[in-house]
């Protein structure tokens, strides 16, 4: 099978480096001089350093060629959320199927994926390849497992073709709505646990954070129209355990530097990636109380991400709400 992987960022290149075992794949960089550096020194040094590429990926610049070169076969859009609509819209009508790797609500709309492709290109076939996965060891080939998640069920079959092997194993799913809803909230969530870890509340405030993340994560999915069991697999309590708890979560360490007490604008500029759970958090919120969804770990995250509260304080309006039944 023919697939281009539209973004050379760290989940991008990683899932390049798997795809090309066994398919054709191109690589798509939005930088002509990243892309030519890549080409020729087999690396990705600024998102995955010491990792190989192997001479059977090809690696450019030329977008209409890299989705023309998957013609047959699949698109995978491996941008952050940000830049979803942009690849959408630059698609042509025959597109071949479009899977996209990134988790978020788009900033400014509070979009989810399947809405912006709805606007964007309604009669394209789409889904979301989501799930608990760091860039770095899909990369390694150490063991990984997502969901491909569309209302076409055969594209998530030609995911499965395409990407289940030996360290890949590939799920599929008739509900795109929970799997992107559990990919978008778990960031949120995942500064949450940061902070708290980052402030030393220890085990037993990580494993509430996560359970109750978990209780408010799956009321804004079913609102949302989502399946209640799609939060029980690997895009919903899968992802958000790793997210949360995993030292290579780009959202996990926002929170550990906010209970540090650094400023966020400093966090975002050492950082150096994207960390989608601060773009998503207020969008979050948005959704969820124009659905009357209650959701106070994320109102907390949201609070504290906007200054107006301290870590510290954050916790304090948590543990001093009213006690309730807990489902």
């Amino acid at each position: 099978m023919n697939l281009a992987v539209l973004g050379a960022g760290a989940w991008g290149t990683a899932l390049a480096i798997h795809a090309s075992a066994r398919n054709a794949t191109v690589l798509w960089a939005r930088d002509a001089q990243q892309a030519g550096r890549m080409q020729s020194e087999r690396r990705n040094e600024r998102y995955l350093p010491g990792v190989p590429l192997p001479e059977r990926l090809r690696i450019g610049s030329d977008f209409d060629a890299a989705v023309a070169h998957a013609e047959g076969g699949l698109v995978i859009i491996a941008t952050p959320m940000s830049g979803l609509a942009e690849m959408l819209a630059r698609l042509p009508a025959d597109a071949p199927g479009v899977l996209w790797l990134c988790k978020g609500f788009q900033e400014g709309t509070g979009a989810l994926g399947h809405e912006i492709a709805r606007r964007v290109c309604p009669q394209a076939r789409v889904g979301v390849l989501s799930g608990p996965s760091f860039a770095i060891e899909v990369a390694r080939c150490q063991p990984t497992a997502l969901v491909a998640a569309s209302a076409d069920a055969a594209l998530c079959d030609e995911a499965v073709a395409a990407l289940h092997g030996d360290s890949l194993r590939v799920y599929t799913s008739g509900d795109p709505v929970g799997v992107e809803v559990g990919g978008a909230v778990k960031n949120v969530l995942a500064i949450a646990t940061g902070i708290a870890d980052g402030m030393q509340l220890g085990l037993n405030a990580r494993a509430a954070l996560i359970t109750r993340g978990l209780a408010e994560m799956t009321r804004l999915g079913v609102a949302l129209g989502a399946q209640f069991e799609t939060f029980m697999g690997l895009g919903g309590l899968g992802d958000l355990v790793l997210t949360a708890t995993g030292d290579l979560s780009r959202n996990r360490k926002v929170g550990l530097l906010l209970a540090a007490g650094k400023p966020l604008a400093q966090i975002l500029r050492e950082l150096g990636h994207v960390a989608e759970g601060v773009c998503s958090a207020a969008m979050v919120r948005q959704r969820a109380a124009a659905l009357g969804v209650d959701m106070p770990i994320t109102d907390a995250v949201v609070a504290v991400l906007e200054g107006r509260v301290t870590p510290r304080q954050a916790v304090e309006q948590l543990m001093g709400r009213e006690a309730r039944p807990e489902h």
